[in-house]
């Protein structure tokens, strides 16, 4: 595949070329392709895919999927089933991860010889609003012209200074993700969702983990009903969730890396055999010359966009995470899809009202629309309709009854504003939920819509027949009307 992109010489133009070959890169380029647009990608990795294929979404969901294996395997005994002792081989569960890994990414490659995407690996720079210079793994250089771009660089995990202590015991997501040993001790320095999903699977695999968030709870942003059942389970999962804390320092010894945290009764300085930190991600866009465009960069490094995902250079467009939060796949995809509609000329935006949000932990927490404490935040009136998972009948079969599922109305149309479920499989269900938000439905379109039964979509369903009085499979006693 590097082979195609020796198209590109020194006197090459394309009419499109897009930077980056992640989930918002290839399927802009592919969409353009499949719209007749002469369309170089550029990707400074052989294979496109992106973080997400490569080194974030799909390896670390394979691991989950393991991670939930164990744990089940493990809860089996409440229900008469014993396994033998779970064997973890190491070098084995790799070549499954890189299996899947692969198994994805050569299909993007196959898709772009099959669609005429021209594949250039390089690393992309602006020289102005109309020149890239591509410089190869070889350390060659050469101009591109071209018409249109389209950025897509994605971003990169954040190490802050103080743990930037030249450690390989010191890791970040992607370096977890390799899985270079099973360490009897690990510190996660983070409670979102990468801190959460990683410690989990190595908790799974036989790790001590201990989690250090320096707010209040897990999971920052999300309601507090929906991560509560969440952090009962890692609660037992966990050696230890440290809450209001600090990591201050980490230092290297033999023994270990030292950390040393600062909250209410912790112990100030623990040793550990790895540290993961998990603080989040910065946007890719340094170093890519846009200094040389009209393209404009906020104070956190996002380019800035309007709703056709424009710059304000007229022939720069970005997309994905280094144009912008939320920081996810799928919002990438759709803004590929928006970008190239408006570069056809048609009418496009990115105006989704729902962009849906998934912890795959085990529970799954997921999210869409309006949150709750969104709507506490901005005084907002909302009616909230919760349906718990002790009273579906499908939970029950499967013994994960702590799940909940609730809906928020708008309380005069009883438009479905958003929706919040944890419990198993909730990143499946969210979908139904999210259409529900994006199209305007009312709590009754989705209270008389017929769900399968026996299954967890039903919570869904009954949630909403909660806004009109009682739901078939709980009861709330009605309050005593007052008597003059």
């Amino acid at each position: 595949m590097p082979g195609d992109g020796d198209q590109a010489d020194s006197g090459a133009r394309a009419e499109l070329v897009v930077i980056g070959g992640g989930p918002g890169g290839y399927p802009a380029a592919f969409d353009a392709a499949d719209r007749g647009m002469d369309v170089t990608l550029v990707n400074d990795e052989a294979i496109p895919g992106g973080v997400c294929l490569h080194r974030g979404c799909i390896p670390s969901k394979a691991l989950l999927h393991v991670a939930a294996l164990l744990g089940e395997a493990h809860e089996a005994t409440q229900w008469g089933i014993t396994f033998a002792q779970p064997k973890v081989e190491l070098d084995k569960l790799r070549s499954f991860k890189e299996s899947v890994v692969k198994k994805l990414t050569g299909g993007v490659g196959e898709l772009c010889k099959a669609r005429g995407v021209k594949l250039v690996q390089a690393r992309a720079r602006f020289l102005d609003s109309t020149t890239l210079e591509l410089k190869k793994p070889d350390g060659s250089t050469q101009k591109l012209a071209f018409g249109k771009a389209i950025v897509a660089t994605g971003s990169s995990p954040i190490i802050p200074p103080i743990f930037a202590i030249k450690d390989p015991r010191v890791m970040d997501s992607t370096c977890a993700l390799d899985l270079p040993d099973v360490p009897g001790k690990l510190l996660v320095v983070g409670g979102g969702y990468i801190g959460l999903e990683m410690g989990s699977v190595y908790a799974a695999l036989g790790s001590k983990v201990t989690v250090v968030e320096m707010t209040a709870g897990l999971l920052p942003g999300a309601d507090r009903d929906l991560v509560r059942p969440l952090k009962t389970r890692l609660d037992r999962l966990f050696a230890a969730i440290l809450l209001n804390t600090k990591v201050t320092k980490l230092t290297a010894t033999k023994e270990g890396i030292v950390a040393e945290l600062e909250g209410e009764g912790v112990e100030p300085k623990q040793t550990f055999d790895r540290v993961l930190v998990s603080v989040g991600r910065r946007p890719n866009s340094r170093d890519l010359g846009l200094e040389n465009t009209r393209a404009e960069v906020d104070q956190k490094g996002f380019i800035k966009v309007d709703p056709q995902r424009r710059t304000a250079d007229p022939n720069i467009l970005a997309i994905g995470d280094v144009a912008g939060e939320p920081m996810l796949a799928h919002k990438a995809t759709r803004e590929a899809h928006v970008a190239i509609e408006a570069l056809a000329g048609e009418p496009a935006a990115f105006d989704n009202l729902a962009i849906p949000a998934v912890v795959f932990t085990d529970p799954e927490i997921a999210w869409c629309g309006l949150t709750e404490t969104e709507a506490k935040n901005t005084n907002r009136e909302v009616k909230i309709a919760r349906f718990p998972w002790g009273a579906s009948g499908r939970a029950v079969t499967i013994s994960r009854t702590e799940g909940l599922t609730k809906i928020l109305f708008d309380p005069e149309t009883e438009r479905v504003l958003g929706v919040g479920i944890v419990g198993a499989g909730a990143g499946e269900l969210i979908a139904e939920a999210t259409l529900a938000v994006e199209t305007a439905c009312v709590a009754r379109d989705v209270a008389e819509t017929i769900h399968a039964h026996p299954t967890l979509s039903e919570t869904i369903m009954e949630a909403a027949e909660t806004a009109f009085g009682q739901a078939t499979h709980i009861y709330r006693a009605k309050r005593a009307e007052s008597r003059s």
